[in-house]
């Protein structure tokens, strides 16, 4: 890059009010756009994402892909596209101010995807349910034995080079989309690692692990998926 990298972040955002302001707070400096997704909240997460300074899009179709894919296009609009786009959830589970380690290996040359790995950092007790847990390791050793691909986590937190990305041509809308993007990222050669990250306790309920129709959905999608681009 010729110039300093131009970094901007996603966020998709479904009922996140109590938690949304907290995430854009720990935000470094350096990341130029905030953009948060609101997926048909029905409370004020348009209004505190925007209180905060983030740049807020509409998603009234529910699904963490499609919420991701609305922003994506909000940024192919801009003048000045981003060098590298990082993903983050909107429920405080991560920590974004290790967002500066997330992104090094991409500024050192030597990565175009890094995956913030909670496998590879410390957990507080109760932050990932044990479905969870054993999702995760189910998905990755499938992906290893499968594809051959080598991750320890599915872990929403992650960066990659905008221009990368795009041509991986992402179209999963819901629970398939991080999974689909490291499947395409290992089949198309890009260079990619992992960083030990942090997780707590998410402020409010998961859509997910926090009822029995997100486990099973889940599961269901991302084993489908990995089979999907076997």
């Amino acid at each position: 890059m010729n110039h300093p990298p131009i970094i901007d972040v996603i966020i998709p955002a479904y009922n996140e009010e109590k938690s949304i302001p907290k995430v854009i707070a720990e935000i470094p400096k350096f990341v130029r756009n905030i953009v948060v997704v609101n997926n048909n909240s029905t409370d004020r997460t348009q209004q505190a994402a925007e209180g905060a300074g983030a740049k807020v899009v509409f998603e009234p179709q529910k699904g963490y892909g499609k919420a991701c894919l609305t922003a994506m296009d909000w940024l192919k609009k801009q003048e000045i596209q981003p060098d590298i786009v990082v993903f983050l959830d909107g429920d405080y589970s991560d920590y974004p101010e290790e967002m500066s380690d997330l992104v090094q290996p991409i500024l050192d040359g030597k990565a175009d995807m890094v995956i913030g790995s909670r496998a590879l950092g410390q957990r507080e007790i109760g932050s990932m349910t044990l479905p969870q847990v054993f999702g995760n390791w189910l998905a990755t050793t499938m992906m290893k034995y499968i594809q051959g691909a080598k991750f320890s986590d599915l872990g929403p937190f992650r960066a990659i080079v905008w221009r990368k990305l795009l041509d991986l041509n992402m179209v999963d809308q819901n629970f398939g989309w991080t999974i689909e993007m490291q499947i395409k990222a290992h089949k198309a050669g890009l260079r990619y690692t992992e960083v030990p990250v942090n997780y707590r306790k998410r402020i409010g309920v998961s859509k997910v692990s926090g009822t029995v129709k997100g486990v099973i959905g889940a599961g269901y999608k991302i084993i489908f998926t990995i089979f999907k681009y076997w």
